[in-house]
């Protein structure tokens, strides 16, 4: 199986680098919408155009935006 985003050998829906990213993007979520009442949609927005997001991050959180994947 190919990651989604770099077609790498994948262990789920991504490669390792992009797998860490999308747990810790899931993880962090909860912390956001508590914080700032924020949307899934959203949250991922603002993952993606924040400059101090990483860019495995960034590819997943597009990605899912893309897909409307969780």
């Amino acid at each position: 199986m190919k990651c989604r985003i770099c077609n790498r050998e994948a262990l789920e829906k991504y490669c390792e680098l992009h797998e860490k990213a999308y747990r810790n993007i899931v993880q962090k979520y909860d912390s956001w919408k508590r914080a700032m009442d924020v949307s899934w949609k959203e949250y991922l927005n603002e993952i993606a155009k924040n400059p101090y997001t990483g860019s495995w991050a960034k590819e997943v959180a597009e990605q899912l935006l893309k897909n409307e994947d969780r």
